[in-house]
């Protein structure tokens, strides 16, 4: 094996492994990335149906409060009008959803399905914990949702949902007594859920991912191609000249040109030992030359 193919065997297997650490490392990064785009997204949608919670109790509940004992208005309800919010952004992001999940609710359009039950029997027995983050899969691919629980901490929450007795007329002549009651004060009766849609962004990281590769092999190449030029003007073909020289000195012709290779490099400093080792042979059979002519 030539001195090149050492040279680029070591090169390629060396450039291998940093394509393959690089790509592992960018892989990961951009993975990690499209995760948090992801988890962005749902805090926001997370947020925003808090704000509407919040809005609807402090400014528009209170406007409707007499109209309220008169006759059950559905848009007072927190929940209600987080997820008319909701709806009006799914029609452009059918993908997004957001759910405040029940195990006994009101309306039994909240109530929690399988796994939003789990959800909920999982903040029961975390009582410490405000969030849960997880995956799951869909037909339309992977999504993430965000969770946290909904406890009961305000006292006059029970007003709907202790017992039918207790109630609004109007809320049991809208809903009837069957649901939505024996709640307990700081009890996790549901959860808000989000849930957003991974595939694109995780398509787009991909995509990514996949240029990246493409431009840092490219890098590899050209500078693989561009050690082989150096490595061929600047080593390989001084030492070729170098060999050559040698293989004629070697043979007795001792009357040629010296390597002229100039230079500071260990290269340049080869060709001027071999240039010496060569004068000092001319000289030593000149000597013996003149020797063998005195005889």
């Amino acid at each position: 094996m030539n001195l090149r193919a050492k040279f680029n065997l070591v090169l390629g297997l060396s450039s291998a492994m940093g394509v393959a650490l690089a790509a592992l490392i960018s892989y990961q990064l951009l993975q990690k990335n499209a995760r948090d785009e992801v988890l962005e997204n749902a805090r926001i949608m997370m947020e925003s149906a808090i704000a509407v919670r919040s809005y609807t109790v402090g400014e528009i509940k209170p406007l409707l409060a007499l109209q309220q004992k008169r006759q059950f208005i559905k848009q007072t309800v927190p929940a209600y009008a987080a997820n008319q919010y909701i709806a009006k952004l799914q029609k452009k992001h059918p993908d997004y959803n957001y759910r405040e999940a029940t195990l006994n609710p009101t309306n039994p359009v909240n109530r929690a399905i399988s796994w939003e039950a789990d959800i909920i029997n999982w903040f029961r027995g975390h009582d410490d914990q405000k969030e849960l983050i997880g995956e799951r899969d869909t037909p339309t691919g992977p999504v993430l949702y965000l969770s946290s629980p909904i406890k009961i901490t305000n006292p006059k929450c029970l007003a709907c949902h202790d017992t039918p007795a207790s109630a609004p007329d109007t809320l049991i002549a809208t809903y009837g007594t069957a649901n939505g009651f024996g709640w307990k004060e700081n009890e996790v009766v549901g959860a808000q859920i989000v849930s957003v849609p991974m595939s694109l962004p995780l398509e787009r990281a991909e995509k990514t991912f996949y240029t990246f590769l493409i431009l840092i092999i490219a890098a590899f190449i050209l500078v693989i191609i561009l050690l082989n030029i150096l490595l061929h003007f600047i080593v390989i073909k001084p030492i070729i000249q170098i060999s050559n020289q040698a293989d004629k000195v070697s043979m007795g012709e001792l009357n040629i040109p010296e390597l002229s290779l100039k230079g500071n490099d260990e290269v340049s400093s080869v060709s001027e030992s071999f240039n010496r080792m060569h004068r000092s042979l001319v000289n030593a059979f000149s000597m013996l030359d003149d020797d063998d002519d005195n005889d």
